[in-house]
């Protein structure tokens, strides 16, 4: 990709950040004149530790918070332009605590978003079941159980299904794979990617772990003081002499050529 200088159209950034600040009540300053441009069908990691504006970033791409100053752009219009509801189902959404409905069955929980839209049974029951495909839980088997009955990982995956219940071309995961054992986390890494090869969603996720980071994002981000301390690939990110990403970095196990 080293010869590709030019930037790409506008068409292709599927987000964007133009100088946002953002300060919650009584709080400190979040994000401070952050800009940001994430292209169609990237994987953004974005790594920072607490309270740095990683969850804040999230809910500002799906309209849960509107920036103070700056304007932030889904799909070539502000947010602020859209319909918020409009704009959710263009954006599934995955959470570190599933929330999963435990009263609702799994089909039924994935098939949440394609009955508010009021799509007919049929293609709500053959999209369920196309969806437990894909995310590896056959739907014979895990359609008819309840959350309680699945394993973490396992309820995850039903977290991904239900976010990408009407295809939305844009997919947040907020630690999405923080609660889980080191293994199951590995299998899910394993998992994250052969579902967005299959589906080419624009996505980005919020991790504190730089290793997680790595190990899903085409682009990563690093979040200091309110601004994109770097912003770059793995690989690029890896080489980087920037204190902030140092930080990180040296809390990895053993990345590199033993330095």
């Amino acid at each position: 990709m080293d010869g590709h200088h030019s930037s790409p159209p506008s068409a292709e950034i599927a987000i964007e950040f133009a100088n946002v600040s953002f300060r919650h009540p009584n709080g400190p300053l979040a994000l401070d004149g952050f800009s940001l441009a994430i292209e169609r069908g990237e994987t953004l990691a974005l790594v920072g530790r607490s309270g740095t504006g990683k969850t804040t970033i999230l809910k500002l791409i799906n309209h849960l918070l509107l920036p103070q100053s700056g304007v932030v752009r889904v799909e070539g219009r502000a947010t602020s332009d859209w319909d918020p509801i409009r704009l959710r189902r263009r954006i599934g959404y995955v959470l570190q605590e599933v929330g999963l409905f435990p009263h609702m069955t799994i089909g039924r929980n994935v098939a949440v978003a394609p009955r508010l839209e009021g799509w007919p049974e049929d293609r709500v029951n053959a999209r369920v079941d196309e969806l437990l495909d894909l995310v590896g839980l056959n739907p014979k088997t895990y359609a008819d159980r309840y959350p309680r009955e699945l394993s973490g990982g396992q309820r995850q995956r039903v977290g991904v299904a239900r976010a990408l219940a009407v295809d939305p071309p844009i997919l947040l995961m907020d630690e999405p794979f923080g609660a889980l054992d080191p293994l199951t986390r590995a299998e899910m890494h394993r998992e994250f990617h052969r579902i967005q090869s299959q589906v080419r969603k624009t996505v980005v996720c919020v991790t504190h772990d730089l290793g997680e980071a790595f190990s899903l994002g085409t682009k990563v981000g690093v979040l200091a003081d309110g601004k994109l301390a770097a912003f770059a690939t793995p690989a690029e990110i890896i080489r980087s002499n920037n204190p902030e990403v140092k930080i990180f970095l040296d809390a990895l196990p053993r990345v590199g050529s033993g330095e």
